[in-house]
């Protein structure tokens, strides 16, 4: 994607991670700046609520002058101011779900102010339960605030009819049912939205972890193999420096071509460019083990090998090529494949049975990937077998 730009922020109060889509034009904006307007501007939308409570404080305000009056003026006050505090704290995608044994009384409180609010403006102050249920959804989150809709209904349908004066307001019920479903479908979609951005961040995060992981096995693969011929060439021209200056000369241009052989590897590894196939690693094998002195068996040809496990091979090849030459200590060396299996043996001493370095890690990862498996165990040489092989394959 050449015109969007993905990237990753930590401005969440809880420090979750948030990945995010900038368009080409507006990377100047501040980070977040989008979000944080929708902090401000979802709890101004969903205060507007508040103004279905003038039809209360209307209907007090139009009541006889006295005590009652300005009881009910004020509980639809607290009433709205409540409310409002519930929304700026507890709405949208950051807020948390407040423990039921402060939930309990503050919603009673809020049942309180309704029941004020009915001194004077009789049946309308029930108007004030529709802001009950909304408020009980937003601090539990949880289908158990759906029995407040249930008991408000109750209520409107039974106390109009038993307060002498009262007029019956069913239609609330309606109102009532309604905001409840909606504002606990909405808690559940913007939890299900944030649970899937934190799911897709951990799955960036497993991602970057991942290509680490990968990069840090090939820079072993790659550098451990071939700085150590480099360390076996460098160390025979040294001792052929006095006895056959022209071989000793010639084993440092090999040291050289190495060399830079190794950083193309390097550079063409990071630039996902490298490529490595069995023909080259059995020809660099073969090349490394003569000019280690060690004698070596190496097939001559990969028909046989299915294309699928070429790759894992050549890495197999360079692997235990990288140990014979550096832990063995051989004489020795066969290696044998087949259409389903590799070994590497030598004569030599090996490394102990329960040490396994960087190199045979990554190769297990690379077997594992590739449907096979990797065995270590004594070669019947009397030194150390590498094995690779399918699944199906018999050891």
């Amino acid at each position: 994607m050449t015109s969007w730009y993905r990237r990753v922020r930590e401005d969440w109060p809880q420090g979750d991670t948030a990945l995010y889509v900038t368009r080409p034009g507006r990377e100047d904006l501040p980070p977040g700046r989008a979000r944080r307007t929708m902090r401000v501007l979802g709890p101004v939308m969903g205060i507007v609520w508040a103004v279905f409570l003038l039809q209360p404080w209307q209907a007090a305000w139009d009541s006889a002058a006295g005590w009652e009056r300005v009881v009910s003026l004020l509980a639809v006050l607290a009433l709205a101011f409540s409310f409002a505090w519930v929304v700026f704290t507890h709405a949208g995608p950051h807020g948390r779900t407040m423990p039921l044994r402060r939930a309990v009384p503050f919603l009673a409180g809020q049942g309180v102010l309704v029941a004020l609010a009915c001194l004077a403006a009789d049946q309308d102050g029930l108007v004030g339960l529709v802001f009950i249920c909304v408020s009980g959804i937003f601090l539990l989150r949880d289908p158990r605030a759906l029995g407040l809709a249930l008991g408000s209904s109750v209520v409107i349908v039974v106390v109009p009819r038993l307060v002498p004066g009262w007029e019956t307001i069913d239609d609330l019920v309606i109102s009532v049912v309604l905001a409840s479903v909606a504002v606990f479908g909405f808690t559940q979609l913007v939890m299900r939205n944030r649970q899937l951005q934190v799911a897709r961040d951990e799955v960036a995060v497993l991602a970057v972890e991942r290509e680490r992981e990968r990069i840090a096995r090939d820079m072993h693969d790659v550098l451990g193999h071939s700085l150590t011929v480099i360390s076996v060439k460098a160390e025979l021209a040294a001792k052929l420096f006095e006895v056959d200056p022209a071989r000793s000369r010639t084993e440092m241009l090999e040291v050289q071509t190495l060399a830079r052989t190794a950083l193309a590897d390097v550079r063409g590894m990071v630039t996902a460019t490298r490529a490595v196939t069995l023909a080259g690693e059995l020809a660099g094998a073969r090349q490394a083990f003569d000019s280690a002195a060690i004698e070596a068996v190496v097939p001559g040809t990969i028909d046989e090998v299915p294309d699928e496990l070429r790759v894992l091979f050549a890495w197999a090849i360079r692997e235990g090529t990288t140990n014979v030459l550096r832990h063995s200590a051989a004489s020795h060396v066969q290696i044998a494949m087949t259409a389903e299996t590799l070994t590497v043996d030598d004569d030599g001493t090996g490394p102990a049975a329960d040490e396994r370095g960087n190199g045979l890690h990554g190769l297990v990862e690379r077997a594992r990937s590739a449907g096979a498996r990797v065995e270590v165990s004594t070669s019947p040489l009397g030194g150390f077998r590498l094995l690779v092989t399918t699944r199906e394959a018999t050891p």
